[in-house]
């Protein structure tokens, strides 16, 4: 999810020969997490087990995204032990998509984020600073899920957490990237403001859950206006290339997190019903799979060690990403048309297929014309 820290990976980082079939399970999640959301929309696609719908909410945020971020913060520590935490993850998300008992998989993922907290404390320990405590805070909140879920919590009650391990994941790597711009001792005292403000709003959403994500939600908007006046992307915006889509994907990603805190703000509250597919897909698509396609080509070459050279067709998968977005929510949530709806949470689907595939057809082209160099083969034109 986040660019592998530079400063902190004072070993020489290291990826295991099962690297890649960690990641794999990785993208077994995010596919059948995409299916499982066809079955919410209501579409008629084969159900698989009975529970499949109801895990979409789950393996989107962990088995998937948990496993790439705790894969990436594994190549960033540099040590073996590390693979545990995303092997977990992956093996729990597979373990849950094949029916067998949940329990099980619950638990691994559940110790998969305390993997996860365990690599943020031995990266604070090499490097004590602000960016790594907030990521390790966002990996605490992997942790109070991983409590509650086998605890037989709702799905509901996790979503704040969930939200909470992701959205701080993504602000500690732009507080450490707002060293670029010098960052003021007023602009670090916002940041944690607003840090302190989510985590108490996440802590009471147990206790008292409307006024949990109304106190969260606050935290979000302020979160959101923050990165809009210190983030790099101000200035990276102007330049070219793959820096500038990077730069368009984070900004369009902070206007949602805006979204969202405002709906989580305003709402106060989650269960069920197109307030709550509002509330959720404002933060967890249009925020943090933003942050997905911003930081892809930094992630993927360090964990899979694959070139991703940048190319324009990019946008075109960051765009339907948010057209589809505003579409489901505006379009659907907002004036109750279910047709809107459908259509924009299929199109979200595609948007993100389609990315995969641009992904992996750009990795596997550029190998190949490695291969091709280095043993001087010429190719037909």
């Amino acid at each position: 999810m986040v660019a592998v820290t530079r400063a902190a990976s004072v070993t020489r980082p290291t990826r295991p020969t099962w690297a890649a079939p960690v990641m794999a399970l990785g993208v077994v999640a995010l596919l059948t997490g995409l299916w499982a959301g066809l079955l919410r929309l209501g579409l008629p696609v084969p159900a698989g087990h009975t529970d499949l719908a109801e895990l979409h909410g789950v393996l989107m945020p962990l088995g998937f995204l948990g496993t790439l971020i705790a894969a990436e913060r594994a190549v960033a520590l540099g040590q073996g032990w590390a693979w545990l935490a995303p092997a977990a993850s992956g093996i729990g998300a597979l373990w849950l998509v094949a029916g067998l008992p949940a329990s099980t998989g619950q638990v691994l993922i559940g110790l998969a984020g305390f993997g996860l907290l365990a690599m943020f404390a031995e990266l604070h320990r090499i490097q004590p600073s602000w960016h790594n405590a907030t990521q390790a805070a966002g990996a605490a909140c992997w942790c109070v899920a991983g409590v509650l879920w086998p605890a037989g919590r709702d799905l509901s009650a996790l979503v704040p957490w969930l939200a909470g391990f992701l959205v701080l994941t993504i602000a500690g790597e732009r507080l450490e990237l707002s060293r670029l711009v010098a960052l003021t001792a007023r602009g670090r005292a916002w940041f944690v403001s607003v840090i302190v403000v989510l985590l108490a709003g996440l802590g009471l959403s147990i206790a008292a859950p409307a006024a949990g994500v109304r106190v969260a939600g606050a935290g979000l908007l302020g979160l959101a206006g923050w990165l809009a006046a210190h983030d790099i992307v101000r200035r990276t915006i102007r330049m070219r290339g793959v820096t500038r889509y990077m730069a368009i994907a984070l900004a369009a990603g902070y206007l949602w997190l805006a979204v969202a805190g405002g709906l989580w703000l305003a709402i106060g509250r989650l269960g069920d019903g197109l307030a709550y597919d509002a509330m959720l897909h404002a933060v967890f698509l249009g925020f943090v799979f933003s942050m997905v396609f911003a930081h892809a080509p930094v992630i993927v070459p360090a964990v899979l060690r694959v070139r991703l050279p940048y190319h324009p067709i990019a946008y075109l998968p960051l765009a339907l990403l948010h057209a589809s977005l505003a579409l489901r929510l505006v379009g659907g949530d907002a004036a109750g048309n279910a047709l809107a709806w459908q259509t924009g949470g299929v199109a979200g689907e595609v948007a993100i297929l389609l990315f995969l595939a641009l992904i992996a057809g750009t990795a596997i082209r550029a190998r190949h014309r490695s291969v091709t160099k280095d043993t001087g083969t010429t190719m037909p034109r």
